[in-house]
């Protein structure tokens, strides 16, 4: 998605992508359409985000991700506001259109998902949330009328490995805050609850299929989630289990002998 979102963003007098580690094409496709690579190596997007501002030289700037893109209409909205606006206008924000399994998502929450992603770097302090994080910054925020446009969830298999990233980390910190033992009713209201709140609540159903299916999607996200818990919350671990499993079977090998 890297190559797409940077043809969008030739307006801009500089382009830092933030490698965490890939091995695939990411550093050589952002090197040929003239961006400069910064390595950073971390789990949080918190802290990628704020370590990405040290390498920051001009005087605003502006966060974007490899599967969302400006349209020109934003572009040229967004260089007049940095043109005139004076502090203590200091950050801009946009509504996001989601785009899931090709189609805009106008209901199920989709619709309000308003982002604050451009500033002045001066007083943006750092960034905070380990998941869904959000920046810390001084100074009033004005929201552009026009949208940034995210192309999620493009299909189950794209779905399916970012639920795998992010379940685990939002179970890590819902096991950190020592919630009570999870049991099956637990999950299975979690599950049933997220549904009904995307697709009735919400009105998800006014999306056709794909807000269905998105809801459906996020009803089994839910899940994965409260099931880490689950498992996290184990005494002893899933890992000690196994090996003490294992143990008893090269025991079992070690007497045979």
């Amino acid at each position: 998605m890297l190559a797409g979102c940077l043809a969008t963003l030739e307006w801009c007098d500089s382009i830092l992508v933030i490698d965490n580690g890939s091995t695939d094409e990411t550093v050589a496709t952002a090197e040929q359409m003239g961006a400069k690579v910064v390595h950073i190596k971390h789990d949080s997007f918190d802290r990628l985000r704020t370590d990405a501002l040290k390498f920051v030289q001009t005087p605003w700037v502006f966060y974007i991700d490899a599967d969302e893109r400006v349209t020109p209409q934003l572009a040229q909205s967004i260089a007049v506001h940095l043109e005139t606006c004076t502090p203590p206008t200091n950050a801009f924000s946009f509504v996001r259109d989601n785009y899931y399994y090709g189609h805009k998502m106008s209901w199920g929450g989709w619709q309000h998902d308003v982002l604050t992603r451009v500033f002045r770097v001066q007083t943006l302090e750092k960034w905070q949330g380990r998941v869904h994080e959000s920046p810390v910054f001084s100074g009033q925020t004005v929201q552009i009328p026009l949208p940034l446009v995210h192309f999620s969830h493009r299909n189950t298999t794209d779905g399916l490995q970012k639920t795998i990233v992010w379940t685990k980390i939002e179970a890590e910190l819902l096991a950190a805050t020592q919630l009570k033992p999870i049991t099956i009713w637990i999950i299975l209201r979690k599950t049933s609850m997220e549904f009904w709140r995307r697709a009735v609540v919400n009105r998800g159903w006014r999306d056709g299929m794909p807000g269905l299916i998105e809801a459906v999607v996020q009803a089994i996200n839910k899940a994965l989630i409260y099931i880490q818990v689950w498992e996290l919350q184990q005494k002893p671990s899933l890992t000690e289990k196994y090996h003490e499993l294992d143990e008893r079977i090269q025991e079992s090998w070690r007497i045979k002998q």
